[in-house]
């Protein structure tokens, strides 16, 4: 079941006996617990009508006797269960705890008018083969919260800010994706941190987003990257400056670079084996958002000249850790000697 239309049914007060929350997307997987609280309870109830358990701790069946169980002082009932044991793929039996699937399955067939059950399963997939999986999700009740792209994370902050009355520009959103990176707790503090500053009615451009975000490190290791691919070397010498004067450590940011041009480099083999940009995310352990951004700067580079600045850093790296040069003249030594070059 998809993640909007699961809401519209809260709104709409109505609620399905069983709710599987899985993804990597863990801020609207909560936000969609939240929102099912809300929906459920006053502000008073709360205490008395939420009920946690995590199935590395406690075995499913006792769950799920709590769920039979009638509630006191309020009508309903809502038990979360934290779960990476029973539901997900790859997912490992926890020795402690012997869970029996069947009783859930048995519960199922009659569950309480009173209960709502919620799985929530930090894991990209569910383990499809397990009976109880293929049950729930032949009764709609799994709901997936992928991670979003780059264009859909634009478009959430834009609607966030819409929603306190702010209007933020595209422009913005992007710059507040480069700084503060894909994960969305960070971008919506930082987005209502701007809608603070702006004001009911207020307008935030990327002018007001640079100025009240701080620029990351990795903000300025990506700029350095793109320096040293147009030879710009006198830019690559003031960025690196301005990280010394932030007081980052040489061999940090030479490690960073090094980081972000073997990235760059593995996307190029994977580019050459035809994987799409999700693929390349997954075997690479990154946001889709990152993968864009370092598919965009490899393309300014050859693979070979890749391989030759990975192959460099790597003996300057051993140069700085062993004392056989400083760490701060090495790496402005290094950069300069990149000026040599007749081209990529």
């Amino acid at each position: 079941m998809d993640a909007k239309e699961a809401l519209k049914e809260l709104k709409g007060g109505r609620f399905r006996p069983i709710y599987v929350l899985y993804g990597k997307d863990r801020f609207r997987l909560q936000q969609f617990i939240e929102a099912l609280t809300e929906a459920m309870f006053t502000a008073e109830e709360r205490e008395l009508g939420i009920v946690k358990f995590d199935t590395a701790e406690t075995s499913i069946e006792e769950a799920v006797l709590e769920a039979e169980t009638l509630p006191f002082f309020v009508q309903r009932k809502l038990i979360v269960i934290r779960d990476a044991a029973v539901l997900a793929s790859g997912a490992k039996e926890n020795s402690k705890v012997e869970h029996k699937p069947e009783k859930l399955l048995q519960y199922m067939e009659y569950p309480s008018e009173t209960s709502v059950i919620v799985f929530a399963v930090h894991a990209e997939k569910l383990d499809e083969r397990r009976k109880l999986v293929k049950t729930l999700k032949d009764r709609n009740s799994l709901v997936a919260f992928p991670e979003l792209d780059a264009a859909q994370l634009k478009q959430w902050m834009i609607k966030r800010a819409a929603e306190q009355n702010r209007t933020m520009t595209a422009e913005a959103a992007e710059l507040l994706l480069v700084r503060a990176g894909a994960g969305m707790q960070q971008l919506a503090q930082e987005v209502d941190k701007l809608c603070l500053h702006a004001g009911s009615g207020g307008s935030i451009d990327v002018e007001q987003a640079s100025l009240l975000t701080a620029a990351t490190v990795e903000e300025d290791v990506f700029a350095l990257v793109d320096a040293i691919a147009e030879l710009r070397i006198d830019r690559a010498i003031r960025l690196y400056r301005e990280l010394l004067i932030r007081r980052e450590e040489p061999i940090k940011i030479a490690a960073l670079i090094a980081r972000q041009l073997r990235i760059m480099l593995q996307i190029k083999e994977l580019e050459q084996h035809h994987y799409s940009p999700q693929q390349m995310a997954g075997q690479l352990g990154l946001h889709p958002y990152a993968v864009k951004l370092a598919a965009d700067k490899s393309r300014k580079f050859q693979t070979v000249r890749l391989g030759k600045l990975l192959a460099s850093l790597a003996e300057l790296d051993y140069q700085m850790k062993t004392g056989a040069i400083d760490k701060t003249l090495g790496l402005e030594l290094y950069l300069l000697s990149l000026g040599m070059e007749k081209g990529a």
